[in-house]
């Protein structure tokens, strides 16, 4: 039932970033260009997320238990760290440049790109670098 669920989710998830037009990398860029041709498409999507999932983690949250699993899995640590500030920064700097983070970009391989199948292709090797290298250092 685990996998059934998380399919689910994972489905609604990639059809609503195909409707909210989260796919296409110049949404992301448009919405980055403060001072050209600005695009609040982004913004709207936030908002309309921001609209449910607020409430939805509100009752969520008043249950015993997640209707899937054993109990809830809520990060506990609060601090902000040099790893967590650096990765954040890596992040943004490669959703800017790219227009694509992994939600949208694994949702667009289906369109064939070239330039997502790029995206996906080094987001890979970044991410198995990263798992048999730097993760043991820090």
């Amino acid at each position: 039932m685990n996998a059934v669920a998380a399919m689910l989710a994972g489905v609604l998830f990639g059809a609503g970033l195909v409707l909210s037009g989260m796919t296409d990398p110049s949404r992301v860029q448009g919405f980055l260009d403060l001072f050209g041709d600005w695009d609040p498409t982004l913004a709207f999507v936030m908002g309309g997320a921001l609209l449910f999932n607020i409430p939805a983690y509100w009752l969520t949250r008043r249950r015993a238990r997640p209707l899937f699993a054993e109990s809830f899995e809520v990060p506990t640590r609060r601090d902000l760290d040099a790893r967590l500030i650096g990765g954040a920064v890596l992040f943004g700097i490669g959703w800017g440049l790219a227009g694509y983070c992994p939600g949208p970009a694994v949702v667009s391989l289906l369109t064939g790109s070239s330039d997502v199948l790029w995206f996906c292709a080094a987001m890979l090797i970044g991410m198995l670098i990263w798992d048999r290298g730097f993760s043991r250092r820090l």
